[in-house]
């Protein structure tokens, strides 16, 4: 049975997988009309950037290829203006792509960027949205759900920008916490080439591993403050805090769930750069082909990471002994998505949030 609180809170990492699989499998229709309404587009938005970028980026090399028709003028100009003390600098076609004239793409980036973001946003509210009522035991309609999302995912993008203040904030103390460690490396070892050489290398792979580690860790608590966000009264640092304490005692269950799909899912990006985007040997009808699977297992992939998100964090809240009512999280829906306005539940109610008590 789907949700059985006892079950989810020893589920695994194939536990979780398997729930997912049966959520999406028993309501298709609905995660069906998701995946079109809001993760085709997001595919669609990508692959246009990137054909639009590759065309830009092969015309500057095209403008690069063609100055070497006037090498042996620029040789001469070169040096004559070595013999007056004023050579001339050498021509860099990149340099147009930074000109006024780029100043669309330039926009065309920001604006892929930034509806990519909000589309993913849509699909993640989406998913998670419709996991909750799924739990609830509610009737979940794609008209409802299509309503609901304008309003969830307000509060997602305000997780995400806390997120990305957290992120650049965390990245920039790494770098200089680097640029401090190897200064010191150097400083020390100096006298000694091969030693300085080594301790360098050593100092940079320890710091790589640090900054991966806490990278991937705040990118887990991000996932889950997604979820957070969206069935709880937090969004922000709060959201994030409260997803840090539901992580602990699920952390390897936290990680190697999105991992392994992670590297599904690079395989199959891989696979459509190389056979689709850079597939100059296959015919055009081999290519669309490769490109209309490869795009389907990319949005019945990222529609599972949704899923499975929601999944993980019903499994954290079961592990920790905190009882999610179904009643509490049905009024929650309804009064915060539905009619637009939070109205707290009575205290004699059981609230969302209160511990499980065992005898």
């Amino acid at each position: 049975m789907i949700f059985n609180k006892e079950e989810m809170k020893y589920l695994g990492v194939f536990g979780i997988y398997k729930e997912s699989y049966k959520i999406i499998t028993t309501w298709s229709k609905i995660f069906l009309q998701i995946a079109l309404a809001f993760i085709l587009p997001t595919y669609f938005i990508i692959f246009a950037n990137i054909q639009i970028s590759n065309t830009v980026f092969a015309n500057a090399i095209l403008n690069q290829n063609a100055t070497t028709t006037t090498t042996t003028t620029f040789n001469q100009t070169t040096q004559l203006g070595t013999a007056n003390g004023t050579a001339p600098l050498p021509y860099n076609p990149y340099d147009k792509l930074f000109s006024s004239e780029y100043a669309s793409f330039w926009l065309f980036q920001a604006a892929c960027f930034i509806t990519g973001i909000i589309f993913s946003l849509f699909s993640t509210s989406a998913g998670i949205y419709t996991v909750a009522r799924i739990h609830t035991g509610q009737e979940v309609t794609f008209k409802k759900v299509m309503s609901v999302v304008p309003k969830v995912w307000k509060r997602l993008m305000v997780t995400f920008l806390c997120t990305f203040v957290v992120f650049a904030a965390y990245t920039t103390g790494a770098m200089l916490v680097a640029i401090l460690i190897i200064l010191i490396i150097v400083f020390i070892m100096f006298s000694n080439y091969a030693s300085s050489n080594a301790g360098l290398i050593t100092g940079l792979i320890i710091i790589t591993v640090l900054y991966v580690v806490g990278f991937v860790y705040m990118a887990l608590v991000w996932q889950l403050a997604n979820v957070v966000s969206v069935l709880e009264d937090v969004r922000g640092f709060k959201a994030m805090k409260k997803s840090k304490e539901l992580l602990k005692g699920n952390m390897w269950v936290a990680i190697i769930a999105p991992f392994m799909l992670g590297i599904v899912s690079l395989v199959v990006r891989f696979a459509f750069w190389k056979l689709v985007l850079n597939g100059w040997y296959l015919g055009t009808v081999d290519r669309v082909g490769y490109g209309i699977v490869c795009s389907m297992l990319l949005i019945v992939l990222s529609l599972f990471g949704s899923v499975m998100e929601t999944v993980l964090y019903f499994v954290c809240k079961s592990y920790h002994n905190e009882n999610v009512d179904k009643l509490a999280l049905s009024d929650r829906l309804d009064q915060v998505y539905v009619l637009g306005d939070y109205v707290p539940l009575k205290p004699a109610d059981d609230v969302q949030l209160e511990k499980f008590n065992h005898v």
